[in-house]
């Protein structure tokens, strides 16, 4: 249990980190009250663990050599595209196209809301953007590959203590932080992990 609470923590930690759900949280945070936004943001990213979580622990009824041969590859692949990404970005401290993403969301968001939101329609514009922004994001099919082959309540407790504390971050300080966060860096540290767990996982199987 130990295990797999390290390693959904530190996967989702250094992923979440600057990635667009992160940005999203920071643009939030500087319109709207920062405990309504980090409430809305970690309510849809614990959901979205947990509903990763029961989807790893069904493809774990597969055959185990199965799971244990598609945990490698996702792992590598993820580990290769990350590092061939950082590759490829420029040394600037953070990726503006995400940032764009995000704003441009937030701003699509608002324009289909009253001008004056009732706490509950921030929460629920908090809730809405992250769930959608993480939908099919690297870190849920992370989650899906470590929940098939770990336990599953470590992985869940793991991922969600990482989701917060990015959460955190993004309505704390987050436009100061952000300018100062190395999308390049840390994107290099994903890949790096991502081939760790590989490896990890290939060993354990040995």
């Amino acid at each position: 249990m130990l295990t797999a609470f390290t390693a959904g923590l530190l996967l989702i930690t250094v992923s979440e980190l600057g990635d667009k759900t992160f940005f999203i949280a920071v643009i939030l945070a500087m319109h709207h009250s920062r405990r309504l936004v980090f409430t809305g943001v970690v309510a849809a990213l614990a959901a979205m663990t947990i509903l990763s979580v029961v989807f790893g622990q069904a493809a774990s009824l597969l055959p185990k050599i199965y799971i244990h041969y598609a945990e490698i590859t996702l792992f590598i692949a993820f580990g290769i595209k990350l590092l061939y990404d950082a590759s490829k970005m420029p040394t600037s401290a953070c990726d503006t196209e995400v940032v764009e993403e995000a704003e441009a969301a937030v701003k699509q968001a608002d324009s289909q809301l009253p001008k004056r939101k009732t706490p509950l329609a921030i929460l629920i514009e908090a809730f809405v953007l992250t769930f959608m922004a993480e939908w099919g994001d690297r870190t849920q099919i992370a989650t899906i590959a470590l929940a098939a082959g770990n336990n599953p309540i470590g992985v869940t407790i793991g991922a969600i203590l990482g989701h917060a504390i990015c959460a955190a971050i993004a309505v704390l300080g987050g436009k100061m932080i952000a300018g100062r966060i190395s999308e390049r860096q840390l994107t290099l540290i994903g890949g790096c992990l991502f081939f760790i767990f590989g490896i990890v996982a290939a060993v354990e199987g040995v």
